[in-house]
């Protein structure tokens, strides 16, 4: 079992809130390029899964990591769906409709989404401050929106940035369940061959959309596209990835989730530095931003963790003091199919961490 470290943690989350929000301009520049969501979407799974594919033969155990029973075919499936294929999609969807720092916003409400699932789905206690940072999100969001005057943000950007949200929080639900039962590795790698197949399926059916000229381009500031694909792909998709699911091995999901809020403020300034004033937020924009973060951080930390209660002791089975779990732990072994459990997964079972779009980014 990993010995948590939580400097390490940190370090983990807050390099890779970096490297999703160079990611957001990025993907933005590719786009304005020529290529289309879908086409960056396919492009990044499938290099994904490749240089995963080769970590996994790599490193110890070897290509063994990978292997899945029917049962679990299911999650890994979904999850790559959901975190892997849709968040991103849609939030290159959005970003190429609305400026970077905007699309993270209307996208970064997901864990807001996964506690009202806790407390209305799942029935587990909240505390009340989930309601106040309910309400400062969507004050901050219409700030953002500025919808006391002509909408000026484009409707289905804000439509992407929304449904990126809704996937997003999928993502969450599915991915506790995920880091429970598999290394970092062979999760991410399942997760973007399902993306992968997803995008050729994708393409497959969408026969005559764009086509694949634009990498042999460069961008209006001389930088070759093949050379940003090659970011989104490395630093901006199998880097972070890893950094967020092995920082949760270190800290509590929540606190993964709360020092991630990092990356809309970085995306924002890396955006209106490389793109250029069109990327800047007025001082509503900005006032609805800070609002919707700390709305956020009051509803990841809103709550209530179950009580666990130790297994009753088997009778018969061995003398006092000898094959007794240590304290806090149960007394059931973990299933033939599931990895040893990572610190803080418990806590991730309700809300785990946001590899963002970031994870999506």
């Amino acid at each position: 079992m990993t010995t948590p470290r939580p400097v390490l943690g940190v370090a983990m989350v807050l390099a890779s809130a970096g490297l999703f929000a160079v990611n957001g301009t990025v993907s933005k520049l590719v786009l304005r390029a020529g290529l289309d969501a879908p086409q960056l979407t396919l492009l990044r799974a499938t290099g994904a899964v490749i240089g995963l594919l080769v970590l996994s033969v790599l490193l110890r155990p070897g290509a063994r990591r990978l292997r899945a029973t029917p049962g679990q075919l299911p999650l890994l499936i979904g999850y790559g769906l959901a975190g892997f294929f849709a968040v991103p999609m849609l939030y290159f969807v959005a970003i190429s409709r609305l400026p970077v720092g905007i699309g993270l916003l209307f996208e970064y409400t997901a864990p807001l989404l996964v506690a009202l699932w806790a407390r209305f789905g799942q029935r587990h206690r909240v505390r009340p401050r989930l309601w106040a940072g309910l309400a400062l999100s969507l004050v901050g969001l219409g700030c953002v929106a500025e919808v006391w005057g002509e909408l000026k943000l484009d409707g289905l950007g804000v439509l992407a940035g929304l449904g990126a949200a809704v996937f997003l929080a999928a993502y969450y639900v599915l991915g506790a369940h995920g880091t429970a039962r598999r290394d970092t590795l062979s999760l991410c790698t399942w997760a973007f061959g399902a993306s992968a197949v997803a995008g050729l399926l994708t393409r497959a059916v969408t026969v005559g959309t764009g086509g694949w000229e634009p990498l042999a381009a460069d961008t209006e500031g001389g930088v070759p596209v093949a050379l940003l694909c090659a970011y989104t792909v490395v630093l901006g998709s199998i880097a972070p990835y890893l950094l967020v699911a092995g920082a949760m091995r270190h800290l509590p999901a929540t606190s993964v989730g709360i020092i991630g809020m990092a990356e809309p403020v970085l995306a924002s300034a890396v955006a209106w530095v490389v793109i250029g004033p069109g990327e800047a937020l007025n001082t509503a924009q900005l006032t609805g931003g800070l609002l919707v973060l700390v709305g956020v951080a009051l509803a990841e930390t809103a709550r209530v963790a179950p009580a666990r209660t130790a297994a009753p002791p088997t009778q018969g089975t061995a003398p006092p003091g000898q094959g007794t779990a240590p304290p806090g732990q149960g007394t059931a072994p973990p299933a033939p199919d599931a990895a040893t459990v990572p610190p803080g997964a418990d806590r991730a079972a309700s809300r785990p961490a946001r590899p963002g779009p970031g994870t999506a980014g």
